[in-house]
């Protein structure tokens, strides 16, 4: 832990709140510019200019399928690898402090019906101490906390003993290719943070999924005669039932104390469904394409084992299902649960941040949801936490937006965090 002492604490106060315009004007350049999924080598240029301004030196890094097909179970296969830079922006520390990793991503969702926002998805407008725009909270706002953190403090002259890596990654949003190609390209630290909208919570448990495609095979005959044949989609019912069933005994039976208040702890969704090819019909064939939440301490091969032998044991009370069993493919990204225990340094470190800020310690919770956190300790070896402004309840929908006072707490948070894990330079009180 570094010691701050009141002149330096004011002084990011008071830097980051005058640099308040500046903040609010580089999130809406980025919200400006449209970047969903698949299309973000536009937003990227302006982040490579943001980074550049700040001092910060500037590398790029695309994921290639050679790269990541390895890979493709924890991400998902990915179609769409050109123009879609990683940019990484370097800060290095004069030595001897603990190096940190920082990181946003810079897709986004669709930006839907732009009739259902009361302002336009792309427009950055500000209204009521609000910035509103796709993207402004999911998480282009918390890629402005960081570069606004490191220009305060490199306007007060403040020089970190730790290198800070700022990582603005791709492809989030179906699965992280862009957070894994950053990682194995060899980007570290110490300790990552990523700036997911957690409401100035602390995070550092994600809870994980799997998904499959359902598939079940029926006879098709004219509806007229349709007790001649066999409804695919009637054979799903009792598979669906037991889901259900699944799902209630799973949130009894699993407990953690971040998640156990949760509604829907370990929640099951039948999410797209496929099945005949018109009214008169008796339907052949369904799909069902099915996400399975679990939490941090599962594994994701043993739940995948689970509902298979769930979902045999409803077809083998079923003649026609025994002879004809469903099939279970696994697709897409596997999403396995992580945590990061709350006396790691790193969760203490931004604790302290916050408090610092505040006056308060953090909320602390965990997060139902998927993110490249999962990635960051998987596969990087890096204990990984969340914290940002925002409110994840306001992410892909229509006026999406952030508080701007929260935009600034987080802004001085993430600044008191560089001093105190990286060590500021020069400086022999204590430890980096």
């Amino acid at each position: 832990m570094t010691e701050i002492d009141a002149a330096l604490r004011e002084g990011i106060i008071r830097t980051v709140e005058a640099q308040r315009e500046d903040t609010v004007r580089l999130l809406q350049d980025l919200v400006r510019v449209p970047s969903v999924t698949g299309d973000e080598g536009a937003v990227q240029e302006v982040v490579a200019e943001a980074f550049r301004e700040s001092g910060l030196a500037v590398e790029r890094c695309e994921a290639t399928p050679e790269q990541v097909s390895p890979h493709y179970g924890h991400v998902g296969v990915q179609t769409r690898f050109g123009n879609r830079p990683n940019v990484i922006g370097i800060r290095a520390g004069s030595g001897g402090g603990k190096a940190i990793l920082l990181n946003a991503h810079m897709d986004t969702v669709e930006n839907g019906d732009p009739g259902a926002w009361t302002q336009g998805p792309l427009s950055g407008a500000v209204a009521d101490g609000r910035l509103y725009g796709r993207g402004s909270c999911d998480m282009k706002g918390g890629l402005a906390t960081f570069v606004a953190a490191l220009r305060a403090l490199g306007e007060l002259g403040v020089g970190l003993r730790g290198d800070v890596t700022v990582a603005a990654t791709v492809g989030e949003e179906d699965g992280g290719v862009g957070a894994l190609a950053t990682i194995l390209e060899g980007y570290r630290g110490d300790a990552a943070l990523i700036s997911e909208p957690t409401r100035l919570a602390l995070v550092p448990a994600q809870a994980g999924s799997v998904v499959f495609r359902l598939k079940i095979t029926g006879s098709a005959v004219h509806a007229a005669v349709r007790h001649r044949g066999v409804s695919a989609f009637e054979k799903f019912v009792p598979i669906f039932e037991d889901l259900r069933s699944l799902e209630r005994e799973r949130t009894a039976g699993i407990s953690h104390p971040l998640f156990d208040a949760m509604e829907d702890k370990v929640p099951i969704n039948v999410g797209i469904v496929r099945s005949g090819n018109w009214a008169v019909t008796v339907p052949e064939s369904l799909e069902a394409d099915i996400r399975v939440g679990m939490l941090p301490g599962e594994e994701v091969g043993a739940l995948q084992v689970l509902l298979e032998e769930r979902i045999a044991a409803v077809a083998a009370l079923d003649p026609w299902l025994r002879g004809h069993p469903p099939e279970i493919e696994w697709f897409g990204g596997q999403t396995m649960p992580v945590e990061v225990p709350l006396d790691a340094p790193i969760s203490g470190a931004v604790m302290r941040a916050h408090e610092r800020v505040t006056g308060a310690a953090p909320a602390v919770e965990g997060v139902s949801y998927g993110a490249d956190m999962r990635l960051f300790i998987h596969f990087g070896g890096m204990p990984c936490v969340m914290y940002g402004a925002g409110d994840v309840g306001w992410a892909h929908s229509a006026d999406e937006h952030i508080i701007i006072d929260d935009l600034l707490t987080a802004s001085k948070t993430i600044a008191f965090l560089l001093v105190d894990w990286c060590g500021v330079a020069g400086s022999t009180s204590g430890s980096p």
